[in-house]
């Protein structure tokens, strides 16, 4: 199927869609969230904003989506032998320095046995060493080797290239209109979605 172009009169109806790895898929929304609200009105006001919530929602999982393929290939960039939770292991490590294997599954919310096999894989490739814990002589630190911290370099610069490549011809305004549009978007909120 060929990737058409729609016109905004089409923004609230099927989408077209080009992911970051060029999946070529139309859709009516996404199936990720709930196309009526508990707050549904018969007005036309309501309906036009509930619209553009869903466009909007559309547009938020294209992101999502095209935000896994990324780190995908950035995993895969790392190293392709691995699984991409080592580069999760291995980026921690990168902006955070040496952990303790137990510190470091804690931090990226993996089960310590993962992480431990994640580690020993990492290792037998020369990415990653242990050293004796300075504070604990019976524990290890876990830390990049040179060519881990290379391997993490050129992943990074690839994720870099690509996020840039997007926003290359933008306005700065335009950037900045839009990093304090999600800046507000993410804003944390309660269970009742308001603002803290």
């Amino acid at each position: 199927m060929d990737c058409v172009e729609l016109g905004m009169d089409a923004l609230f109806m099927d989408r077209t869609h080009r992911d970051i790895v060029g999946i070529c898929q139309t859709y009516r929304y996404d199936g990720e969230m709930s196309t009526s609200s508990k707050n549904d009105v018969d007005d036309a006001g309501n309906h036009e904003r509930q619209e553009a919530g869903l466009a909007l929602g559309v547009e938020i999982n294209a992101l999502l989506s095209a935000s896994r393929a990324l780190t995908e290939r950035t995993a895969a960039a790392f190293h392709p032998d691995l699984q991409p939770a080592a580069f999760h292991l291995a980026r921690w490590l990168y902006a955070y320095g040496p952990a303790n294997p137990s510190a470091l599954a804690s931090a990226v919310a993996m089960d310590r046995g993962s992480t431990s096999n994640l580690i020993g894989r990492m290792k037998a490739l020369g990415l990653v060493q242990s050293t004796p814990d300075p504070v604990d002589r019976r524990a290890v630190k876990i830390s990049l080797t040179d060519a881990g911290v290379k391997c993490v370099v050129e992943a990074l610069d690839l994720r870099g290239a690509s996020f840039f490549s997007r926003i290359e011809d933008w306005a700065v305004e335009d950037i900045k209109r839009f990093t304090a549009l999600l800046n507000a978007f993410n804003a944390p909120r309660n269970s009742l979605g308001t603002k803290l």
